[in-house]
């Protein structure tokens, strides 16, 4: 007898719309938006904030502090930033235990509420005081801040609670007289959320993306990002966030890892930074694997030396635009930025000189002047770095320095927009990360498009974000399946940053980190454990099966 059919399961109703990305404002002359975040820029400069930890809801103090200052004014202290040592990291520990039997148990469209309410305050009446601490603290023009600590974070906690829906709505078949199911439960133990400086909105969606699914996360900040990352701390309490889901405490790396990573509760660590610090966190955890309750999830985005290749049918003007903005928005701080060009001979000097000009014409200071394309640099090891890498160009033998170079840390950190021309496509300004307002270019043969992108492929070890410029579409085709493991974010046409959520899913693999795609689904299945449930409404009473029966 042929049996009946199983039924294709209905799974959960998301109950949440699939969402629009938050409108980007202008902050053009004359506007409400810019006049607002002009008077909260000026209300932030006059005062000194204090910003304790917080562990298990409660405002920690500790008798170590530091200052947080401007990168462009590096004498003028924002805020004063209390240190976590050995003890807090175990106090936060404990406070997230506790508050993971309660949290772990909401419904799914609970936690997404917190999420959604504070999405709502973020785009309304906390829009300008997370912008006005990211340009500050940061030194990002209103623009820069605007897409980041604004848009960023609404879209990230928009997005993340539809697609949380679509996790839970995974379910299987159920035959007759059965019903299956998936229970997408959250990670045992707690996550620990490792976010850097450049963009406020990573530290957001660092910790509030596996608090989405059930878990509770143990946060450590950058020190030279904290005072956005505070604001977002404060929004979240506001929309409601339980006490210990998320545990706020800025610190010295070494001695929190210490005990966070040595604890048999870690469940998990969601970073975003150097590739070496990584890669350390990496060992560390496998030196304790055995302690563990279960093997760590461990999902990272590190480093990146961002490409762009262009065939000679590209359009100079189009190509000279990405090159300027992917290398020198937010003073090329970001880990998508253009870092490597490759510039076919007969299109040579007319990129070169576009490239040139446009640089020329970019103004660099305080980012509260909206006339200005670029801050300062993060910090005096940032500024240190880069200056060592531009001061190699001007020495190197086969490489010339066609725009800016100059360097000033009187009063903030600040490093001209440079264009460096490299004759070796193997040269030190074309492999390794800078991480700062630094591009290099390189001159091929056009004869050698096929052997160029081979080049393009094998040059680093990374392999985060990369464009090809060109109007042939064979040159596109060939371009695509040559670097195809070379960017996990790749762009045609475009500059290869700018990843905008719902829309790019953002992550690189190789030495750039796991892909796990931050702004999409794939994300947060990293942050579930899901168990199978069997439910038989009729179970057998008979341990024989028909075929046993004598004929």
């Amino acid at each position: 007898m042929k049996p009946p059919v199983a039924e294709a399961p209905q799974g959960a109703d998301p109950g949440i719309p699939r969402p629009g990305n938050e409108p980007v404002y202008d902050y053009a002359p004359g506007s409400p938006e810019r006049a607002a975040l002009k008077e909260e820029l000026r209300r932030q400069r006059g005062e000194v904030v204090e910003i304790p930890l917080i562990i298990g809801g409660r405002e920690v103090r500790t008798s170590k502090t530091f200052d947080v200052t401007m990168p462009h004014d590096h004498g003028h202290a924002l805020a004063r930033c209390h240190i976590a040592g050995a003890d807090e990291a175990q106090a936060a520990i404990d406070a997230s235990r506790a508050a993971w039997a309660e949290w772990s148990n909401w419904a799914w469209e609970d936690r997404a509420a917190v999420l959604l309410r504070a999405a709502e305050l973020l785009a309304g009446p906390w829009r300008m005081k997370l912008n006005a601490a990211t340009m500050l603290g940061q030194s990002k023009t209103a623009f820069q801040a605007e897409i980041d600590s604004a848009c960023e974070i609404v879209d990230f906690w928009r997005f993340n609670s539809f697609f949380a829906g679509r996790v839970h709505a995974e379910q299987p078949v159920s035959g007759p007289g059965v019903r299956n199911r998936m229970d997408h439960r959250p990670l045992e133990g707690f996550v620990y959320a490792i976010s850097p400086f450049n963009f406020t909105a990573i530290g957001a969606n660092l910790t509030t993306s596996p608090a989405l699914m059930g878990n509770v996360a143990v946060w450590k900040p950058s020190t030279t990002g904290v005072l956005g990352s505070w604001y977002v701390m404060k929004l979240l309490e506001a929309a409601g966030l339980p006490p210990g889901v998320i545990n706020f405490i800025p610190g010295v790396a070494s001695e929190i890892s210490d005990v966070l990573l040595s604890s048999p509760e870690l469940g998990g660590i969601h970073f975003t930074g150097s590739t070496g610090t990584f890669q350390h966190l990496w060992k560390s955890v496998a030196r304790n694997v055995e302690n563990y309750r279960a093997y760590p999830r461990l999902v990272g985005e590190t480093g990146g030396k961002d490409f762009i290749v262009a065939h000679e049918s590209a359009d100079p003007q189009a190509l000279a635009v990405a090159i300027v903005q992917g290398a020198f928005e937010y003073q090329g701080q970001k880990c998508s930025a253009t870092s490597r060009v490759y510039v076919p001979d007969t299109m040579w000097e007319d990129v070169r000189d576009r490239v040139v000009a446009m640089t020329g014409e970019l103004r660099m200071g305080d980012p509260a002047d909206f006339r200005n394309f670029l801050g300062a640099v993060i910090d005096r090891p940032a500024f240190d770095r880069i200056k060592s890498y531009i001061d190699y160009a001007h020495e190197s033998g086969d490489a010339r320095v066609l725009a800016g170079g100059g360097c000033d840390d009187s009063r903030g950190y600040f490093i001209e927009p440079t264009v460096v021309e490299a004759d070796d496509p193997g040269h030190r300004l074309m492999c390794e990360e800078i991480f700062g307002p630094v591009v290099t270019l390189h001159s091929y043969r056009a004869s050698d498009w096929e052997s160029t992108l081979a080049l393009v492929d094998g040059t680093s070890p990374y392999a985060l974000t990369g464009a090809v410029f060109a109007r042939d579409p064979e040159a596109l085709r060939s371009a695509g399946a040559a670097l195809r493991n070379a960017a996990g974010n790749f762009y045609i046409n475009d500059k290869p940053s700018g990843a905008v959520v719902g829309q790019q899913p953002f992550g690189g693999a190789r030495a750039s980190g796991t892909n796990d795609k931050a702004g999409s689904v794939l994300n947060l299945v990293r942050w579930v454990s899901p168990r199978t449930i069997k439910e038989t409404f009729d179970p057998p009473t008979d341990y024989r099966y028909p075929f046993m029966e004598a004929e």
